[in-house]
């Protein structure tokens, strides 16, 4: 079993950057995809971002490239999220999931464990 926390959200005026940060529970943390997913109030919830447990390969869901980068530290157990150039458009929930490298990818159904989520608040 996988325990997520976020942190790092928070109000930032458009064009500002925030840095979300999950730290994970456990032993086998290298064997878990890490994704980033956010949902809007009246919206469903959608992929933004994964990294392979190895770090090596990385996704992003196309409005956000260039802009976030994601990132892990596998000594720390801990997956972020680099977000720059922030626009109102990304106010959301963000939240911190973990699957299976086999199923690497941005299908929510294959990420098992999910974090509380942190509210990201983006001001024009």
């Amino acid at each position: 079993q996988v325990q997520l926390v976020e942190s790092g959200g928070g109000l930032v005026q458009a064009g500002g950057s925030l840095r979300l940060s999950c730290a994970a529970s456990g032993r086998t943390f290298s064997t878990y995809a890490m994704g980033w997913f956010r949902q809007a109030p009246g919206k469903e919830r959608e992929f933004v971002a994964t990294i392979h447990g190895s770090g090596g390969y990385t996704l992003y869901e196309d409005s956000v490239k260039g802009r976030f980068t994601i990132a892990r530290d596998n000594a720390k157990n801990t997956v972020y999220l680099q977000m720059n150039s922030l626009k109102p458009e990304d106010t959301a929930v963000y939240y911190c999931a973990a699957a299976n490298n086999l199923r690497f990818g941005a299908l929510p159904i294959y990420y098992y464990y999910w974090g509380q989520g942190t509210q990201v608040t983006v001001s024009s």
